[in-house]
């Protein structure tokens, strides 16, 4: 079979790819590695496990309790949270290990396991793999040595997480936001009651949608993948600005008061030159992926600040900054961490930074974004090619190089195999879009004969 972890956990259809039994049986193997890994040493281990508000975490949770319970590991049930709120408790709490139940943008039918390690981070992927592999040796038969009497495991209802966590986001918030009118966009997910509450205690007048979930009706139509109804409500109800998560609430993007959208991207810029400005930018440098906008690397550019790219995925953004000490990193999609108050993204205190700008700086979202022009990106997935020639082909590599000729310094290419289809992204961006889907289309044709 193939590799049940993937960037961000273990996903996949309730029910039917992610079963109680998986669930069950990777607990107690993440409980065994981590024990053997020396993370349990010296005391009786604690685990956070939280939920988005999927019909399908209601099982999975009891199945995920059940398993670390029956390992000898205490747990912490803090309910419907956030995937940041449940990586912020296991580092406050001290617990030796983190386990959320969501699928994040994904629709309904998905629901998905993350585990952290102790202090909120992404566990290790050499842990990840050990789990795996344990997983599937006890899968095909062999017993799991089990606790009795007083070593299985005890579990608390913790409903505390919630005050905690809204106490840690009014903590780092640089001001308040007294004088804003805010439209959220809960995504019918775990925010849906943090967030509101978050915003209001930091003073913000605001209005809710997409805050009613019912465990079916999580992503749909509403959130960070479905912005109309935001940029809607914002113009009708004359906001200054509105807040869009998804399900588990680690993205954010947002809609200035025109109706108009911010991208991952320009909230980078925004909150870029705000920790600037306030002494936080460690060493002068914001982290992005490849997949970046042109127009933010060159908008950093001329402020005289530092952009590093990895590949995409936040994974790759955050060992990038744990590794070199940076404070502020993000994708285009909405994943934007601030590293001194998250170990994770995490899309309430994102917007509530953004929000604070607006606020401290009497400045509207749209001007502040204005610091970066957004240049036109195309992208067309080519289907059906041999993904693993792209870097190999003399056809393709000369294609490439001549539309880099044509585009200069203002446009890029960039082709990147997928990592789970048998397909090429090609990407172009230009400061005419007539230009990018000219060139675009051309690159994918030769994308096409060449490795067809």
């Amino acid at each position: 079979m193939g590799r049940l972890f993937g960037t961000d956990g273990v996903r996949g259809e309730a029910n039917a790819d992610l079963t109680a039994e998986l669930a069950l049986g990777l607990s107690v193997a993440a409980a065994h590695v981590l024990a053997e890994a020396g993370t349990f040493a010296g005391h009786r281990p604690t685990a956070v496990v939280g939920r988005d508000p999927r019909a399908s975490g209601e099982f999975l949770e009891a199945a995920v309790v059940a398993g670390l319970a029956s390992a000898g590991v205490d747990v912490l049930r803090v309910g419907v949270l956030p995937t940041p709120a449940v990586a912020y408790l296991t580092g406050a709490l001290g617990a030796d290990l983190g386990v959320m139940l969501s699928a994040s943008h994904n629709a309904m039918p998905d629901n998905g396991i993350k585990f952290f390690a102790r202090g909120g981070h992404k566990l290790a992927d050499e842990l990840e793999v050990r789990i795996e592999n344990l997983y599937e040796q006890h899968r095909s038969g062999e017993a799991w040595d089990r606790p009795t009497g007083a070593g299985v495991g005890r579990v608390t209802d913790y409903d505390e997480g919630f005050d905690k966590y809204i106490a840690h986001l009014m903590g780092v918030l640089p001001n308040r936001l007294d004088g804003l009118k805010v439209v959220l966009d809960e995504a019918h997910g775990a925010a849906s009651r943090v967030s509101p509450e978050a915003f209001a205690r930091a003073g913000a007048e605001i209005i809710t949608i997409g805050a009613e979930p019912d465990g079916l009706n999580i992503n749909d139509g509403y959130g960070s993948t479905h912005m109309e109804r935001l940029r809607a409500a914002v113009v009708e109800n004359g906001a200054d600005l509105g807040v869009a998560h998804d399900g588990d609430a680690d993205r954010c993007l947002a809609v200035n008061h025109k109706g108009e959208e911010v991208d991952g991207d320009q909230i980078l810029a925004v909150l870029a030159l705000a920790m600037r400005e306030a002494g936080q930018l460690r060493k002068n440098t914001v982290v992005g992926t490849v997949m970046s906008n042109l127009g933010f690397k060159l908008a950093m550019e001329g402020e005289g600040i530092d952009v590093v790219q990895t590949g995409v995925g936040d994974r790759y953004v955050l060992e990038s900054m744990k590794e070199h000490g940076y404070a502020l990193g993000g994708e285009q999609s909405g994943h934007v961490i601030v590293l001194d108050h998250a170990t994770t993204g995490d899309g309430t205190l994102t917007g509530l930074m953004l929000a604070a700008r607006v606020a401290a700086t009497g400045r509207s979202l749209a001007d502040l974004a204005g610091v970066m022009n957004r240049l036109p990106q195309i992208l067309i997935n080519v289907p059906d090619v041999d993904k693993s020639r792209v870097a190999t082909s003399p056809e393709l590599s000369a294609a490439v190089a001549d539309a880099e000729r044509e585009l200069g310094s203002t446009g890029r290419v960039l082709l990147r195999p997928s990592g789970t289809e048998p397909l090429v992204r090609v990407m172009v961006e230009a400061a005419d879009i007539d230009q990018a889907k000219a060139v675009a289309g051309r690159l994918a044709d030769v994308v096409k004969s060449a490795l067809g």
